[in-house]
């Protein structure tokens, strides 16, 4: 099956009309894009968009043969113009299964939100999930199959992308398409960069696929490394990371503090932002998590992590730290480490970046600043990936 992305942008295209911001101002040129719209063997066209004959002629292909015209959503602003030829658009009941004179069969699938997906059937049986921006497959996902590909807002729907691998219907060789793309991520690099860790692609308009054909479906890292300072988004980056994977287990170091409004505050705050599928635990005892095996680990933090075993070990008192204190550090930091390189499990851990700051004006301040600056890079040589976040912007430092 081949499948022709006449455009990959959001309803509205990228960058949209009239829009200041500093995404659309760069998506010129080859990240520009059109609103999505995909020819499929010729002869299905899903999603009728502005300029769509002209799209098709400019990917060498032509819209004489199509013999289905498909909408998934419904099309704001002025009408569309029909090109010559072309049988009316329309929109498929959910659970209603079209076959086409070209082989093709067609089955509307149900949405969480107004709009319609479809799943595609070649007539050698590779199959193909398009679906609406801002849409994701209502209820329970359970297709009882792998697609072949996945045409999806990924970036719009990170929810929608986990629970379809929550049911088995993207595995390990499912090609993830990102299109609907609007100016919420930076086009170019920065969209790539966070495609690749939720194990999609976006391609340019234009571009013409083959459903089931072998590619290299981006490989998410088994261990990352998110640093950075305070509020300057490592959570959050971390966070986006296992958003499109369901059953992540968020490991809180912090420990709980009753009489602290403001931290009680901070923890609400994280909590509302990550998926309700996620489950929680809050420990400090990270070395039995990373060796079982299960779903993606996220730990958040070291730094909270070693002020608990600075406190074990008495390492704030500088007779203690002389006599054994540093050294059951070392061994408790080792450990860590050790379980970190031995780990089955996908993890993502997050520490903060403390060395390019004030230095601490007491000996147990700077002796806190040291030990974290040497976990931090013990931790990140067993990472595949470390990544530096400033003011909101991630800098990739390996991987």
């Amino acid at each position: 099956m081949e499948l022709t992305l006449l455009g990959t942008g959001a309803p509205a295209g990228l960058p949209r009309p009239e829009c200041p911001c500093a995404s659309c101002a760069t998506a010129r040129g080859g990240l520009a894009r059109a609103a999505t719209a995909l020819l499929v063997d010729g002869a299905l066209l899903l999603d009728l968009t502005p300029g769509a004959a002209l799209a098709a002629a400019r990917a060498g292909h032509s819209l004489a043969a199509v013999r289905q015209v498909l909408l998934t959503h419904p099309h704001d602003g002025p009408p569309v113009e029909l090109p010559v030829g072309l049988p009316t658009a329309g929109r498929v009941p959910d659970g209603r299964e079209l076959t086409l004179i070209s082989g093709h069969r067609v089955r509307a699938v149900p949405m969480d939100s107004p709009g319609t997906g479809y799943e595609v059937t070649s007539p050698e049986g590779k199959v193909l999930l398009y679906l609406p921006p801002g849409g994701a497959l209502a209820g329970h996902v359970a297709v009882g199959r792998t697609y072949d590909m996945v045409v999806a807002d990924v970036v719009g729907r990170p929810d929608g992308l986990a629970r379809l691998r929550a049911g088995g219907a993207v595995g390990a060789t499912t090609d993830v398409i990102a299109v609907h793309i609007d100016h919420d991520v930076p086009p170019g690099p920065e969209l790539d960069r966070r495609l690749s860790a939720a194990g999609a692609r976006a391609v340019p308009d234009g571009t013409t696929l083959i459903v089931g054909e072998y590619h290299a479906v981006p490989d998410v890292p088994r261990r990352t490394l998110v640093l950075g300072g305070a509020r300057s988004g490592k959570s959050v980056e971390a966070e986006r990371r296992l958003e499109t994977f369901p059953d992540v287990l968020y490991v809180a170091t912090s420990g709980n503090r009753a009489d602290d409004s403001e931290w009680a505050a901070r923890v609400r705050l994280h909590r509302e932002r990550r998926p309700g599928s996620w489950r929680t635990e809050e420990t400090c005892e990270l070395a039995p998590l990373l060796a079982e095996e299960g779903p993606p680990l996220l730990i958040d933090c070291l730094a909270l992590w070693l002020t608990d075993a600075m406190d074990r070990v008495g390492a704030w008192d500088d007779a203690k730290w002389a006599s054994d204190g540093q050294r059951a550090l070392g061994e408790r930091t080792a450990e860590l480490v050790a379980a970190v390189r031995a780990a089955p499990r996908t993890v993502v851990a997050v520490s903060n970046e403390v060395g390019s700051g004030v230095v601490p004006a007491t000996a147990s301040g700077r002796r806190f600043r040291d030990e974290l600056g040497r976990l931090n890079a013990a931790f990140a040589t067993e990472c595949e990936q470390v990544v530096l976040v400033v003011a909101g912007q991630a800098l990739t430092l390996r991987g």
